[in-house]
């Protein structure tokens, strides 16, 4: 089995060879293999015994193991239901690890302050909405797409200025962002990587902190990004049209903004707390 060192790739490739399960692209399993990448995520999670940490897809337990011998509580949720009982046998010995099979999506989430984990590549965008969209987020140390975590890192560059931007920065901070190797996985993503250290923002906006305004004010961010090489009226008027079949004249959209002293710049132009601001008046009107 492994050893306290992690594991390498033949005996990645061993143990799936024995439990008979073949890496699914579709639930992005790709599996640690390399030890100094464990050490790193543990590291930059300065992590203590009060800690209550959700991981999701454990896989073989790479990190699992560093996480058990360090903090109170382990929530590993595994969708995989062969990985799911290699884990709970792996970690029979421990009482401070709840292994649950199911779809992170579909579940309901134990109350964590922290979420340590390689995410699943194709269903980033949605574990972000459930996990860390909300009242008083956890902490995130997580392993995503490069591409994505550009965006989050938003600075000013246009094209990587998208709805995960707004969306994340809108509940969350984000701290650092570290490069990952490609070798520290197999199989090998074929996408580039980044480890990144993301904090609960103090100042949440109030309007967000209620579930009906927080959905819409997600899907109004999903619904405007589209149209991110616009200015604010035309992006406003194409949202409310095809979102919500409302005819209003953009005169009228221009109108309300100026009383409300917005200006009608380009999207990329406004700061985090402005579309907070703008989703409001447009939930107004609608």
């Amino acid at each position: 089995m492994s050893n306290s060192q992690g594991m390498n790739k033949k005996e990645v490739q061993l143990i799936l060879n024995q439990l008979n399960v073949i890496p699914n692209k579709k639930l992005g399993q790709n599996f640690i293999v390399d030890s100094l990448l464990t050490k790193k995520i543990i590291s930059i999670s300065e992590l203590n015994d009060n800690d209550i940490i959700l991981e999701i897809g454990p896989g073989l337990g790479a990190l699992t193991e560093r996480l058990v011998k360090i903090v109170k509580k382990v929530y590993a949720v595994e969708i995989d239901r062969k990985l799911t009982s290699f884990l709970i046998d792996k970690f029979s010995s421990f009482d401070n690890i709840e292994v649950i099979n199911g779809d992170i999506l579909k579940i309901g989430i134990p109350k964590v302050n922290k979420v340590i984990s390689n995410l699943p590549f194709t269903i980033t965008g949605p574990i972000f909405e459930k996990v860390f969209f909300i009242d008083k987020p956890p902490h995130g140390i997580l392993t995503i797409e490069k591409s994505i975590a550009d965006r989050i890192f938003f600075r000013n560059e246009y094209k990587n200025f998208s709805r995960i931007t707004v969306s994340t920065n809108s509940f969350m901070n984000p701290i650092r962002k570290y490069k990952i190797s490609r070798n520290s996985f197999y199989p090998q993503p074929k996408i580039a990587l980044s480890l990144i250290d993301i904090a609960s923002k103090n100042d949440i906006n109030d309007f967000l902190l209620n579930d009906k305004n927080r959905e819409f004010y997600l899907r109004f961010i999903g619904g405007i990004m589209p149209y991110k090489n616009k200015d604010l009226v035309n992006a406003l008027y194409l949202f409310l049209k095809n979102g919500f079949k409302l005819e209003i004249k953009k005169d009228d959209i221009l109108s309300i903004l100026r009383q409300n002293n917005i200006k009608n710049d380009k999207l990329n132009s406004f700061k985090i707390n402005d579309f907070v601001i703008i989703c409001k008046i447009i939930y107004k009107i609608i």
